[in-house]
Order: structure tokens, then sequence, then C-alpha cells
């Protein structure tokens, strides 16, 4: 069984898959105050209660783009299960060719997207991830990642609003029932949901407009079901690529070429 892991700015997502298959995960809330024993413990305790005895687990793979927890998990995982970690970089081996200008530079949590997205579909592809940043990826059918777009996530632009405007109060991040809002919350919410869609539309419309071409458009992340719907660019809704990818490419660190598939 494998143990994957991506460490995002905002939260930690994992899982295990026994045989290519995920039977489990997790989304927990990033804290760089935590201590590898307060993970191990955490992580032992959540494999327990769905029953999967740590002993099983036979590989690690981490995707990280928080640096300060990349060791205390590297620690975790050899400490509690004795497993020692893939570390996804740019060095990693991903099937693509990265035609970026300093490779180094790609998030890895970008790389593993890409990653999974390119050899579940094989053609030519926008993926974007609704994270802490909303980010852009292009990825042609050749398998070259080209680059993207780096955005302010939904997230930190409400939080942004809420803090520097002292008389707006944070609203649950729901879609308002008009575009016109009838009350302050509404309002809120309009701007951030349809402003949001917006923004994607209009970047995924001028990176066509730039390949010359349409792509087939995969949205992710952890607010993907709620702002992917609201879109009218995005074809395909994947929650769980970055997690695939990381199995993905474990796979690939092992010497296992995965099989194309068509979907």
């Amino acid at each position: 069984m494998l143990i994957v892991v991506d460490i995002g700015n905002t939260n930690i997502v994992w899982g295990v898959y026994d045989n290519r298959t995920l039977v489990a995960h997790w989304r927990l809330a990033t804290d760089v105050k935590k201590t590898s024993d307060e993970f191990g413990i955490l992580f032992a305790n959540l494999l327990t209660a769905v029953g999967i005895p740590s002993q099983r687990l036979s590989g690690a793979i981490v995707s990280s783009v928080v640096p300060a927890l990349t060791g205390t998990f590297e620690n975790m995982l050899e400490q509690y299960f004795h497993q020692h970690p893939v570390i996804v970089t740019s060095d990693t081996d991903t099937g693509l060719t990265l035609r970026y200008a300093n490779p180094k530079e790609i998030g890895s949590d970008r790389l593993v997207n890409a990653a999974a997205a390119y050899h579940k579909y094989r053609r030519d592809l926008i993926v974007v991830d609704f994270g802490t940043a909303t980010t852009f990826c292009a990825i042609t059918a050749e398998g070259h990642y080209l680059g993207g777009v780096i955005a302010p996530g939904l997230g930190i632009s409400a939080e942004a609003l809420f803090t520097r405007a002292a008389k707006l109060a944070k609203v649950e991040l729901l879609r308002p029932k008009t575009v016109i809002g009838t009350d302050t919350a509404g309002c809120i919410q309009a701007g951030l949901l349809f402003g949001y869609a917006g923004l994607v539309d209009n970047v995924v419309r001028r990176m066509e407009q730039e390949l010359a071409r349409s792509v087939y458009v995969i949205g992710t992340g952890g607010l993907s079901a709620i702002l992917a719907a609201e879109t009218t660019t995005i074809q395909k809704i994947e929650p769980l690529l970055t997690l695939e990818g990381l199995e993905l490419l474990y796979r690939r660190t092992q010497g296992a070429s995965p099989p194309t598939m068509q979907v």
C-alpha cells in the first residue's frame, strides 16, 4: 500500500492506494507548527480508524509547496511508518518535457497535476487548480509543459476583502441566488464567485488564443466543485487529480510505466 501526501499552503491532502485504487483519503489544515510526532500520531490514528494496518504500507511519496513541512513529513514517514518517501521536484520523472525558463520554480503540485492530466487524457490541456492560489497549467498533446498563470486564490481574495474593509463581515462561500445582491452577504458572494468564474474563463480564452487552438480544460483543487460549475470553459472536474498524479509518479520512480488511458 502506498501513502500519497500533497502539502499545500492551506490544506494537506493525503491518501492510501492499494493496487492503484484509492482506498481512503483525508484533507487536513496545514499547520507548520506541528511536529513530526504530532503528524505521525494523527496519521496513524486516521489509518487505524479506517482499518488500514501500517504494516501493509510499502511506499510513500510527497509533494510539498511548504518547505518548512517537507522535512517534517519526511521524518514522520520514516519514524512512524518506516518509509523513505519520494519527494517530488522538477527533477522527478513526470513523463513531461518542461518548457519553462527555470523548471525549479514550478511548484511540485503543478507538476503532479500536469503529469496526471497528461497521462490520463493525452491531448492539449489546461489544468486549473483552485487552491490557495488559482493556477493554470498548459500541456500539449506531445507532453510539453509550456507554463501557465498564477492568480490569488479565492480564499486569499476573500480574506483581503474582509481584512481591509472594516464594515464587511465574513461570509460563507456559497452561490448566491442572484448576481445582483439584495444584501451585503449576497453582494460579496456574487462578487467572489462570479468574479472568479469570469477570471477563469478570461484567462483560459487568452491562453487558447496564444496556443491558437481549443484545448480540454480540467478543474481541480479544494474549491473546484463550487467554482468550476460557474465557468463556461471548464469541461471536467477531477477533484483527486493531485493524489492520482502522486500515485502515477511513484510508479514511474519504481520503473513502472503507466498505460495510456483514454477518457
